[in-house]
């Protein structure tokens, strides 16, 4: 696994801040935000693309695919990959991306409105379209491998683990690179998700912004960053001694069909996912012992996930553990689904739950438990994932504690 988020430029340092329950989320830093009614963002912190790609790579690629890369690469290393060892016919990368290049499409529309069309970057589409990030992975990695994005709004880095792992049990693949990337932190995205009244505007406290659950939550906060993840055939990975984290068991996909950017009532287009995925384990809804929700701190999308999981577990769902971790890192958009599975095989692997942060007054909407505001100690088998999108679309990811 590889992780660059708000909180922490590596998995340890990013597994260390959720634990300490450190924010990422501060006052926008990378454009002059005085005249926006949100200021605050979750932006990534020191980095450096030249530790992924050259100077010139840097120049023509927007930053979404300069964190793709990074944390690709991040995570092959971990993985103790080499393809000289493996067949890169038989390695593939499908990479997720919500909003793709935007920083670049922004910068090139002034070119343009200013300068004129002359003036536009002969690299503004490649640039710009989401499916560089797994292109430029795979030139940089050599992966020969099935090759694609997926774009699904907040959706989108789950569905891409999701069809990774298909990939892998389908026998198109031995080893997939997944993951997402977001770099949406630009006035433009900043001015419209603050338009459609999704954003908090707590712009004087922006470490207490995100608090997913909490009776005063007042909108998301927006984050930047990506996780990658490394999956691979188990009779493979144990050939060459990996080292194995967790075990991917089951995916459910599905569609509200409702609205463009409300949930379904009650979260139903996420029951049907949670539950296709639990069939898809062959798992019972008591086998859960921790859900990383998608809780992204709004009033109506947190109280329908709480719906959603109350149906699909029944009785069990007030013995379950469910924590966001948007509450430290913002909401990484199309990246979201990635750091957070990250986040739910660190929780397996090492017997500890990453809490809710900022959770001080409850809501009688929101009435599970939602491991706040410290971490938990918890040996536990299985863990959930829900990633929901503008669109209707909804993912939810069942991973296991190897057991050997």
């Amino acid at each position: 696994m590889g992780a660059l988020a708000p909180n922490g430029n590596d998995l340890e340092s990013f597994w260390a801040a959720l634990l300490a329950g450190r924010s990422g989320i501060g006052p926008i830093t990378r454009f002059d935000a005085s005249r926006h009614e949100v200021r605050i963002a979750g932006e990534v912190k020191g980095f450096n693309p030249e530790a992924a790609l050259d100077r010139k790579e840097v120049r023509r690629n927007d930053p979404f695919t300069h964190y793709a890369v990074y944390v690709a690469s991040q995570a092959f290393a971990h993985a103790g990959l080499s393809m000289e060892r493996v067949d890169p016919e038989r390695v593939g990368v499908i990479w997720g991306s919500g909003i793709g290049g935007i920083q670049t499409h922004e910068d090139q529309h002034t070119v343009l409105m200013e300068k004129g069309p002359g003036r536009v970057s002969p690299f503004y589409v490649p640039m710009m379209i989401s499916d560089m990030a797994p292109g430029m992975i795979s030139m940089k990695l050599g992966a020969k491998g099935p090759n694609y994005a997926t774009v699904s709004a907040c959706a989108s880095a789950a569905h891409a683990i999701g069809e990774a792992a298909r990939k892998i049990q389908y026998d198109e693949a031995e080893v997939m690179i997944t993951g997402g990337s977001e770099a949406a932190v630009s006035p433009i995205s900043m001015a419209g998700f603050a338009s459609a009244k999704a954003l908090s505007t707590r712009n004087e406290e922006p470490e207490q912004a995100s608090r997913p659950f909490d009776a005063n939550r007042t909108g998301f906060v927006m984050g930047e960053g990506g996780g990658g993840i490394v999956l691979e055939e188990l009779e493979h990975a144990r050939q060459r001694g990996a080292e194995i984290w967790g075990e991917f068991l089951g995916l459910g996909f599905t569609a509200d069909a409702y609205h463009q950017t409300a949930m379904a009532p009650e979260g139903e287009g996420g029951v049907r996912a949670m539950r296709i995925a639990l069939k898809d384990a062959g798992l019972g809804p008591e086998a859960i012992g921790y859900i990383n929700a998608h809780g992204t701190s709004t009033a109506i999308g947190d109280s329908q996930e709480t719906a959603a999981i109350k149906a699909v577990l029944g009785e069990h769902a007030g013995k379950c553990a469910v924590s966001s971790t948007k509450s430290m890192t913002g909401h990484l958009l199309g990246a979201a689904g990635a750091i957070e599975s990250i986040a739910c095989i660190l929780a397996l692997k090492r017997g500890v739950l990453p809490p809710t942060i900022n959770y001080e007054t409850p809501d009688p909407a929101c009435d599970l438990d939602y491991v706040p505001n410290q971490p938990r100690q918890r040996q536990l088998q299985y863990a959930l994932n829900n990633s929901f999108g503008f669109g209707g679309h909804n993912v939810a990811l069942v991973f296991g504690r190897f057991a050997g």
